[in-house]
């Protein structure tokens, strides 16, 4: 709600010029004042606001704030033609950009334009509507004035600012036609033959495109966006970091590159090495957000807990001391309160839940049902019960969520058969959420009644057959049991080929490969998830197929990494006693 003003003196309404009524309209509609130098650019009319115009300017915004567009957008283009105030035209442009009405802010934005020839602003909303209604045409006379009239010095990024408006075009292929013949008569200029090699790569055209990214580099060769783009038109990522790697040999301060670098390093999985890029960076430019966050996510990949937290303390740290819009600290936060429960440190766990921005409905809910958690995890149920129990949202997942935790808090405290029952309510209550019907399932499974999970996932597959998760853990309940061993592999298979990134999926495939005696398989699968997540339960599994091939002393050692990060494992336990084995 805007602050309350005093009623308006109608009696000096009629003389008083537009500007400051429109100051005044902003004042009425919550918006900020329009900026100073903006209003000289577009050369503002003096023209004096009439009792009736400021009403009809109050009445139009009342009707757009309850959710009427065309009348108010009417009323302004209206006011827009009478008065030629650039404002004006502006304002209905916003009012039905908000509606999704393309050409009626098109028409609105044209106005605009005529009363303010000089608005960068207006050209560039000019620009947006025409591109993205395919009057490609139109287009391209207003960019080829656009970039003939830039200085020297500014045409470089002119292009670019094309490149990202133009590529938003319906007709990609007329579009990047478009770009070329713009950019043609600059073929001396760098950011030419970067625009060129970007829109042959979009085209397909991958030997255009590396020939275009060396003549840039021809042109600028310490250029950080020329090495950049032939780095992205290189087929293979190994090639990639090889043109990186050998410029950033002779060009060591290029942050850009390096950045790059690391990334490529990360996808191919050499976190060491690509640590040390960060490092790098680190010591360049301490407290960069970016590369404190990267250090953290990379040092828990390494399973480096400690490192981890400590960059992801510095990084929340830098973020309170300068928010930036762009990064969110909440997941850092949530990160370090996970590493502090780890630890066993409860309290640390829950002081950094204090720190998340509770202004926001959704964070505040997961920071709540975390602290339920940490709260059961510290010995006090019932405290956790009752606080999941104030908690009254209106959104139905959020409802089924909060009975979820509550089962889990329950099952956790070995009260399965509360849990169960909890559970079976439920379902009742929540029969479409399919994530309250997997964990169900689950929990059907712990309680012995296979068949209420089969059915249960089976139901899930039936209402998400994405579900990945669902075929995995149907696969694996067969593999776990020794039966249907084919069938329990054609649905892990299915998971996999869905999400073949995924470590708890890895670890099926390798049990169901164990379950059905191919031994080497199950082994590689293993290792390849335990190398991704070092969980107790699969370094369970990768020690039970070590020691069917004989290999105790490794097998103990997996299980001894197992019992060290979760002591009361059942899987351990049940494994051991089968076994017959001892650590």
């Amino acid at each position: 709600m805007a602050p309350k003003q005093q009623a308006p003196d109608q009696s000096a309404q009629s003389d008083q010029p537009l500007a400051a009524a429109e100051a005044q309209r902003r004042v009425a509609a919550g918006e900020p004042a329009q900026d100073e130098a903006k209003q000289a650019d577009e050369q503002l009319p003096n023209v004096n606001m009439t009792p009736q115009m400021m009403v009809q300017l109050m009445n139009a915004e009342l009707a757009y704030k309850k959710g009427d567009w065309q009348g108010p957008y009417l009323t302004l283009m209206s006011l827009a033609q009478q008065t030629r105030d650039p404002r004006l035209a502006k304002r209905a442009a916003e009012m039905a950009l908000s509606a999704k009405q393309a050409e009626d802010a098109l028409a609105a934005v044209k106005l605009w334009r005529q009363y303010a020839p000089n608005s960068d602003e207006a050209n560039q909303y000019y620009l947006g509507l025409v591109i993205l209604s395919d009057n490609l045409a139109d287009a391209e006379n207003a960019l080829k004035q656009r970039l003939a009239e830039a200085t020297p010095g500014a045409r470089g990024l002119v292009m670019f600012q094309m490149q990202q408006l133009v590529m938003r075009a319906k007709d990609k292929e007329a579009a990047v036609a478009m770009l070329e013949r713009l950019v043609a008569p600059y073929g001396n200029m760098m950011e030419t033959h970067v625009v060129l090699a970007q829109t042959a790569l979009a085209r397909g055209a991958k030997a255009d495109a590396q020939r275009e990214a060396r003549a840039a580099l021809q042109i600028k060769p310490d250029s950080e966006i020329a090495i950049l783009t032939l780095a992205q038109v290189t087929e293979g990522e190994e090639q990639s970091a090889k043109v990186l790697a050998d410029y950033l040999a002779a060009h060591p301060d290029a942050k850009d590159v390096r950045v790059a670098y690391a990334r490529l390093l990360v996808n191919a999985k050499q976190y060491e090495a690509a640590r040390q890029q960060f490092l790098a960076l680190d010591k360049a430019q301490p407290n960069n957000p970016g590369t404190l966050y990267a250090l953290g996510i990379l040092s828990m990949q390494m399973n480096d807990s400690k490192t981890a937290e400590d960059y992801f303390t510095r990084f929340v740290d830098v973020m309170d001391k300068a928010p930036d819009e762009e990064r969110d600290p909440t997941k850092a936060v949530l990160i370090l309160s996970q590493l502090a429960e780890e630890r066993g440190d409860i309290p640390a766990a829950m002081g950094w839940l204090d720190r998340l921005d509770t202004n926001d409905p959704k964070i505040q809910f997961g920071a709540d049902l975390r602290r339920s958690q940490l709260t059961a995890k510290g010995g006090d149920l019932p405290g956790a019960r009752k606080l999941l129990g104030t908690l009254k949202p209106e959104d139905k997942a959020e409802q089924a969520q909060i009975v979820l935790i509550d089962a889990q808090l329950l099952r956790d405290a070995g009260r399965n058969q509360e849990a169960y029952k909890l559970m079976e309510q439920g379902l009742k209550r929540f029969p479409d959420n399919t994530d309250f019907l997997y964990d169900f399932a689950l929990m059907a499974e712990k309680m012995g009644k296979t068949s209420v999970m089969e059915k249960s996932l089976r139901k899930v597959i039936a209402k998400s057959p994405e579900n990945h998760h669902a075929y995995n853990a149907l696969g694996y309940s067969l593999a776990d049991r020794n039966v249907r061993l084919k069938e329990a592999y054609a649905l892990i298979d299915k998971a996999q080929k869905m999400a073949p990134a995924d470590p708890f999926i890895m670890d099926s495939m390798g049990w169901v490969q164990y379950r059905l005696g191919k031994l080497d398989a199950a082994e590689t699968q293993l290792r390849k998830a335990y190398q991704l997540r070092n969980d107790p339960e699969i370094a369970v599994h990768l020690g039970e197929v070590l020691w069917k091939k004989g290999q105790h002393d490794d097998a103990r050692k997996l299980w001894r990494e197992a019992r060290a990060k979760d002591p009361k494992n059942d899987a351990l336990k049940s494994t051991l006693t089968r076994l017959r084995a001892s650590l």
